[in-house]
């Protein structure tokens, strides 16, 4: 079975494909508990445009995510399509990271298990699994948390933080992924989740983690040769699944 009949149903106009997947993913966080109800955000700059930005008007349940909900707001937090607003901590944490890093998709949560790792005073991940292998050396440590963003300041001092990278972690606040699209950003959030509970976990037997060497997580991180699917196929094959699970489980998004 081919990536094109696995996604047979995706959109052709990109700025519609994005307003699905922005709100498919508010739900996938219910579901997956990484979501705090009306707070926390994720952002996508609009198909088309570099200084436009889709979000989830503050003040609706990530349950009840539609795409026909999401408003489009500029570099200056007004709304310029939709209904409602765009909470103040959005505005400046997200726009100077879309504006400097050229990021198009910015995820920002306050999730259980990375949130709880962050908690602790060495907060660092242990590259001691296969799935932790592939956040090696992609990780930025955001270690002067000073109270809420009320500025844009504190968007332009992540963005310098995060460089190249695909992860900051947030410590006594929680984490921020970027990516180039819906798919490839929400799989990382996801896929972080789930080392940090495991490395939780580890830790609670009180036995020493053993981390993988230098050499396995180069060839982890190496592309297969001959892989019929791309990165970028693997992503949107992981959403579209998804997304399935949302069609039985919280129908809706799409509308």
């Amino acid at each position: 079975m081919s990536i094109q009949s696995l996604s047979a149903n995706r959109v052709t106009d990109l700025v519609k494909q994005a307003r699905i997947d922005l709100a498919a993913t508010h739900r996938l966080a219910v579901l997956h508990e990484l979501e705090e109800g009306i707070d926390n955000h994720f952002t996508v700059t609009v198909p088309g445009y570099e200084d436009r930005y889709l979000i989830l008007p503050f003040g609706l349940h990530w349950s009840e995510a539609r795409a026909s909900d999401l408003i489009v707001f500029d570099e200056s937090g007004q709304t310029l399509e939709g209904t409602g607003y765009v909470e103040l901590s959005a505005h400046c944490i997200h726009t100077p990271i879309h504006r400097i890093t050229g990021a198009r998709v910015v995820m920002h949560t306050h999730q259980t298990w990375a949130l709880a790792l962050n908690m602790l005073e060495d907060n660092r991940l242990i590259t001691a699994s296969q799935t932790a292998a592939s956040f090696h050396g992609r990780i930025a440590y955001d270690d002067a948390y000073a109270g809420g963003a009320d500025s844009l300041v504190e968007g332009e001092r992540l963005a310098a933080l995060i460089g190249d990278h695909d992860v900051v972690f947030m410590k006594n606040h929680g984490v921020l992924v970027v990516g180039e699209t819906v798919a490839q950003a929400y799989k990382r959030l996801y896929r972080l989740e789930r080392v940090c509970r495991n490395q939780i976990l580890a830790m609670t037997t009180q036995r020493e983690l053993a981390p993988i060497s230098e050499d396995v997580i180069k060839q982890v991180k190496s592309p297969v040769p001959h892989d019929r699917f791309s990165p970028a196929d693997r992503d949107r094959l992981y959403l579209d699944a998804m997304m399935r699970v949302l069609d039985r489980e919280l129908p809706g998004y799409a509308s």
